[in-house]
């Protein structure tokens, strides 16, 4: 919502965190009325426990109707280990990333990931940092860096994989859409269990996109959110579903719910954003997803609706996967396995109105934040 990461997927083993609430206390805490600042907000908030940077989109090649998905997402942990070690080895952070491609006619999934340490200390962080002045995110030869600090600077995203590889430029056509109460995004029924979260839809993405040696020039749309927080969930959350669209006519559509294990929503929100207009922002009680078909993967064999029906006050749509397997099972690596992929948004005539990114975290496994 990305929670996105938009909350935090990587299931990490609880973390030591008396240093983390401390240096989160006296730097600059998540709290309401807190305005966001810019560009200085596009960059790391490295006292905050965690963060991420969320990038999801389609795109299209040159002369080619085929439609591909993809999803980029760097995520930034405080550990609150080693706080007091001045040495620029010690691990007070870790650096996260996932990426993936969704072939929608051959119905090929493929993804990575990566992940290394990091001391906290910009100038030191050769293969593994992230700017606070601006976003700018490197980690062992994956990046994504705004170009400047102007209010429409684009963005560049560097992608090299086993099998795959991206290189793109993000560029806004719209203002940043401010989630939540001003950038102050409840995420759960206690004030604390928030992040400070703002999304930049519609983005013309181009660039390049390369699959087993095969390199082709595309274009597209897509959709970046960036998220801080010293604590999101709720003990009775073991996961959420969230959606990020464009929709076709320009406007913007977030929603999210946080679930109980028993699957009934603990909260929600979102927001719709018309082009060119007034952002409206959903409160807990006017957001319903109601799950319909299912998938279950071969191998976490978590079950994942991969339809549904989403009420919010701007509208009821159908969400439908245009693709089943789209779960991203890191739990070798990063330690959990989720689903994130590219959908389509109807209305209730049916007819497609918008694309975009369905995640829905917790259904491997509660998800330990």
């Amino acid at each position: 919502m990305n929670l996105r990461r938009r909350a935090w997927l990587l299931g990490l083993p609880a973390l030591a965190s008396g240093g983390v609430a401390a240096a989160s206390a006296a730097a600059d805490p998540v709290r309401r009325g807190r305005a966001l600042a810019f560009p200085r907000d596009h960059g790391a908030h490295p006292g905050q426990r965690t963060e991420w940077w969320y990038a999801t989109g389609w795109l299209r090649a040159d002369g080619d109707a085929a439609l591909w998905g993809f999803q980029l997402t760097f995520f930034r942990s405080r550990t609150g280990l080693a706080d007091t070690l001045r040495s620029r080895f010690a691990a007070r952070q870790l650096l996260f990333a996932h990426a993936a491609v969704t072939d929608i006619a051959s119905q090929r999934h493929l993804h990575a990931d990566r992940v290394a340490r990091w001391s906290g200390d910009e100038a030191s962080g050769l293969r593994a940092r992230a700017a606070s002045s601006d976003t700018g995110v490197w980690l062992n030869g994956w990046q994504l860096v705004r170009s400047a600090p102007a209010a429409a600077a684009d963005y560049a995203a560097q992608i090299d994989a086993d099998g795959f590889g991206l290189s793109l430029h993000l560029v806004p056509s719209q203002p940043v859409l401010l989630q939540g109460d001003a950038g102050f995004s409840r995420k759960g029924p206690e004030e604390r269990q928030a992040s400070h979260y703002y999304s930049q839809p519609q983005l013309a993405a181009s660039g390049r996109l390369g699959i087993e040696g095969v390199l082709r020039n595309v274009r597209g749309r897509a959709w970046l959110d960036h998220e801080w927080s010293d604590e999101l969930l709720h003990p009775q959350a073991v996961g959420w579903d969230w959606i990020g669209i464009n929709l076709d006519d320009g406007s913007a559509l977030t929603a999210f719910r946080l679930r109980r294990a028993d699957g009934s929503a603990l909260w929600a929100g979102g927001s719709f954003r018309p082009a060119g207009g007034t952002v409206r922002t959903f409160d807990a009680t006017s957001v319903r997803f109601t799950p319909g078909r299912q998938w279950r993967s071969p191998g976490s064999n978590a079950a994942y609706p991969v339809e549904w029906l989403i009420a919010t006050p701007s509208g009821a749509y159908a969400l439908r996967a245009l693709m089943d397997a789209q779960e991203l099972d890191s739990r070798a690596s990063t330690g959990t396995a989720y689903w994130e992929g590219l959908s389509e948004l109807l209305d209730t005539q049916g007819r497609r109105v918008g694309l975009g990114y369905l995640e829905m975290t917790g259904y491997a496994g509660t998800l330990r934040l």
